[in-house]
């Protein structure tokens, strides 16, 4: 069971070497991401020219524990819209807190937005 989500911004973090990477890197072994997050991952990489294979296998070899972004999830994250619609929350970043609050564990994010949230989630800044 992982014992903390990642949103896209801390894994890029990571990947990239960036300030709070190394938070980040700390807890590649015991995380979870969303596929939807995932996706973000991805796209960034295949948008700074890597192919989709080769980004899906740079992301891979990271090894955090990969989500599926199911029916029940979908539901929470559309859910979470109605108190994050004002705060610029996106659909990706409700998929991370739907996965974070689903297993009740904290999210590592570089979006300094979410410290002020007030979903039930412990969010954790990596910078």
């Amino acid at each position: 069971m992982p014992d903390v989500v990642l949103d896209a911004s801390a894994i890029l973090a990571d990947m990239y070497d960036e300030p709070g990477g190394g938070v980040a890197r700390a807890a590649r072994r015991t995380a979870a991401t969303s596929a939807v997050n995932y996706c973000e991952v991805l796209t960034d990489l295949i948008e700074m020219g890597s192919t989709p294979g080769d980004a899906a296998d740079i992301v891979d070899r990271i090894g955090y524990e990969l989500m599926e972004a199911d029916q029940s999830r979908a539901a929470e994250a559309a859910a979470l819209h109605v108190e994050t619609r004002r705060r610029g929350v996106s659909l990706g970043d409700r998929f991370c807190l739907a996965l974070a609050r689903e297993l009740r564990v904290p999210v590592l994010t570089a979006d300094r937005r979410w410290k002020d949230l007030d979903l039930g989630v412990e969010v954790r800044l990596i910078r």
